[in-house]
């Protein structure tokens, strides 16, 4: 006698996100820049360093936090996005 048993595979299109986590996004920390004929400038404002040290670091559109949780969970900020983009930054597609 034989059972037959049926799996199912479900694919969650969008992170499960924890209680209060509804208003988190991920943002974008300009950690340096380099000018047209020089090195790189950092500005300490380093999202590891912040992760590592519990520092905090300020995004494009002027939230500051200190780093913690994994960004890929998140939306992307809609104000840091604009910003970047009027930068010329090309952000990678969702």
């Amino acid at each position: 006698m034989s059972q037959q048993v049926e799996t199912e595979v479900i694919v969650r299109s969008s992170p499960t996100l924890d209680d209060g986590d509804h208003e988190r996004f991920t943002h974008i920390v300009l950690e340096g820049y380099t000018p047209k004929d020089g090195e790189f400038v950092p500005l300490d404002n380093s999202v590891v360093g912040g992760m590592i040290n519990s520092t905090p670091v300020k995004a494009l559109c002027g939230k500051i936090w200190v780093p913690g949780r994994d960004p890929q969970k998140y939306p992307l900020c809609g104000t840091c996005k604009e910003i970047a983009t009027s930068m010329g930054w090309s952000l990678p597609s969702a």
